[in-house]
């Protein structure tokens, strides 16, 4: 298993040691690795807490692999870093023109104004358990919000890996066993299936929010039953997919994981040939815990 320290730190964390990998490598953005006469190095993918693209070189041709990568500011991980390359293979997951995301500390400025129009209530937020929990704290804490964070159980241990990696989310205490009185008013997060189902019933006049880039669908979240949707991802927009695919320079670039029809089109009209690579067993980010 290759990857940076953080992610092998977060596999170890989430899948326990046996399923992590026996055989575990770390290699950290910049160091170069020689692979069977291929030149390997990773770069930052701005997506998460170690997340990487791998870049690959052989016989004077480069080809980049992003993985999941976001363009906007994250206090929690390092930024992504543009690498110039032949070949590019890129995710799509919102890969739509309908899909651009808003300023993110907008939509941490609406949860905490809802939160002034109803002091008596819980606002409970939905956050996948990787990234975006720890994203979410940290936004909430660069606005001003210095009250404890109530967590579910589930995000207690990856969001304790964070803070060893340097990560200050400030004061986070586990909301298992808080008496609904004492969440009156306070802001609690947990994974997305829990805070709409019997886990958020059982606090104050639960407000529910839902931290994901698919609440700018708002079907979807009057489906799931989401108050305050709130339109924060982790993945790049539509102009950030665009702008990557412009600023890399790749003649050819491979699309996966998401709406690869759509990109593929226009890049086309920008004389770059596309091409979908369609893998198995990937699904939405606010589903996939």
């Amino acid at each position: 298993m290759l990857a940076t320290p953080e992610t092998l730190a977060i596999m170890r964390t989430r899948m326990g040691e046996d399923r992590a990998g026996k055989t575990q490598q770390a290699l950290r953005y910049g160091e170069t690795l020689a692979l069977g006469g291929v030149s390997l190095r990773l770069a930052p993918a701005g997506h998460v807490l170690g997340s990487a693209q791998v870049v690959m070189e052989h016989a004077g041709q480069r080809a980049v692999v992003s993985g999941d990568y976001k363009r906007a500011a994250d206090p929690t991980c390092t930024p992504f870093e543009p690498v110039t390359c032949d070949l590019f293979v890129t995710e799509a997951t919102f890969a739509l023109p309908v899909f651009r995301h808003p300023d993110p500390m907008h939509e941490i400025g609406k949860l905490l104004h809802n939160m002034t129009l109803f002091p008596e209530r819980t606002h409970a937020i939905g956050a996948y358990g990787l990234g975006k929990c720890q994203r979410v704290i940290a936004l909430l804490r660069q606005a001003g919000y210095d009250a404890p964070i109530y967590l579910h159980g589930a995000l207690l241990p990856v969001c304790a890996l964070y803070q060893e990696f340097g990560v200050d989310l400030g004061d986070l205490r586990p909301a298992t066993g808080e008496a609904k009185a004492a969440l009156r008013g306070a802001l609690v997060i947990g994974p997305p299936a829990a805070v709409t189902d019997r886990w958020a019933r059982r606090m104050a006049d639960p407000v529910v929010c839902m931290a994901s880039g698919w609440m700018r669908v708002r079907q979807r979240a009057r489906a799931r039953g989401v108050e305050l949707p709130l339109v924060i991802s982790d993945h790049a927009d539509w102009d950030e997919l665009l702008m990557t695919c412009s600023e890399v320079g790749a003649e050819e670039i491979w699309v996966t994981h998401g709406r690869e029809d759509a990109l593929i089109h226009a890049l086309s009209l920008r004389q770059i040939r596309g091409r979908a690579l369609r893998l198995l067993g990937y699904g939405d980010e606010d589903e996939a815990e």
